[in-house]
């Protein structure tokens, strides 16, 4: 049986949606530490050195926006833990990977999953009903389908967010009250970790908080970051833009006949002339992952439904290196698995989650109402 994704209610000031947060989803975030407190212990940190890697890149966050550290403070005080454990959760491989410790860095790099994802929008003109449709499979690992939770956010300064994410993290995927949606793919590329950036997950958060289009792009667009990734932004007027950011350059991919899909290998042409895909090897089935679920859905333009979505990502082709992906041993020693199907309606304010659906088809539906 597979367990169900928790909705968790905040609203208030940053610390106290943080203290709220944290007592809610204590439990799951106590099993997401535990998860990357091993890994921790494999790379031969201590809870010292933990302690001063975080409190080195601290103050990148706090540039960023300082409400993002007082909202994890009260995320700590909420699940009775270490401030350090929640910023891990936000930020663990730009702080453990930006490290001064060569030897440290090598280590993850070794030990680490690449974050897989397909990620879809079909625009108003693309659909049946006229909705814009944005949706993602979140590849990962297994065991983080104990972990995730829909985040919902009630803001006086700003629209309202409905997120899903890891428990502790302040946003991953999601949408907001003024219709922008954003989700994220694993990228790699020979200029990661050449410069120190603001977390991903920040990023996110930020493209959420945001009321105009203009500026949730371009904060995605321009904010420095270290390691690559892809994110597409839309909204439901019938705008979408894929993406595919360098720590240091950002590239875009358009939809095709009011169709985006985009898996983890870069696909500019721009892009591919400046800087080498170093991330292919570690997932090849990217390779056909976007083809696979175009090719599906190339047929429907005009009549796309969100059950055709969901079934274009349910494909098992080649499985279990496929779109909608059973649980199964990683490149590395890990357990990865489609930990999630996140299917969002940002008109309506909607977003369907399934749990492994490699395993489950059973959908919860969310609200921002």
């Amino acid at each position: 049986m597979v367990d169900p994704c928790p909705l968790i209610d905040v609203s208030g000031t940053p610390i106290e949606r943080g203290r709220q947060y944290g007592t809610q989803a204590a439990e799951r975030i106590a099993k997401g530490v535990a998860h990357y407190t091993s890994q921790l212990d494999g790379l031969g940190l201590s809870w010292p050195e933990v302690r001063s890697l975080v409190a080195d890149y601290l103050p990148v966050i706090e540039r960023f926006d300082a409400a993002y550290v007082e909202e994890m403070r009260g995320i700590a005080d909420g699940a009775e833990m270490p401030f350090e454990q929640i910023a891990l959760l936000n930020a663990r491989t730009e702080i453990l990977k930006l490290g001064a410790r060569p030897d440290l860095r090598a280590k993850l790099a070794a030990a680490e999953d690449p974050d897989g994802c397909t990620g879809l929008v079909a625009l108003p003109g693309a659909t049946r009903d006229g909705r814009l449709i944005h949706a993602q499979n979140w590849d990962w690992k297994a065991e983080c389908a104990e972990t995730a939770v829909v985040l919902r956010i009630r803001r006086d300064d700003g629209p309202d967010i409905l997120t899903f994410t890891e428990a502790g993290g302040l946003a991953r995927c999601g949408l907001n009250a003024a219709g922008i949606a954003i989700t994220a793919n694993y990228l790699e590329s020979d200029r990661d970790y050449s410069q120190i950036g603001v977390p991903l997950a920040l990023i996110r958060r930020k493209v959420l908080e945001t009321e105009h289009l203009a500026l949730a792009m371009r904060t995605v667009y321009a904010t420095p970051k270290s390691p690559s990734n892809n994110m597409i932004v839309s909204h439901c007027g019938g705008v979408a833009i894929d993406f595919e950011c360098a720590p240091d350059e950002t590239f875009q991919v358009h939809p095709q006949d009011g169709l985006l899909v985009h898996a983890n290998h870069w696909q500019s042409p721009v892009a591919l002339a400046k800087l080498k895909d170093t991330g292919i090897a570690n997932t090849p089935d990217s390779l056909y992952r976007d083809i696979r679920v175009r090719d599906l859905l190339a047929p429907q333009i005009g009549r796309i439904t969100v059950d055709g979505v969901k079934t274009a990502l349910f494909d098992d082709f080649a499985s279990p290196w496929s779109v909608c992906r059973p649980p199964r041993p990683s490149l590395t020693t890990n357990l990865s698995a489609t930990v999630a199907m996140i299917v969002m309606q940002p008109a309506l304010g909607r977003m369907d989650v399934a749990m492994l659906p490699a395993l489950n088809r059973e959908f919860q539906t969310f609200s921002l109402d």
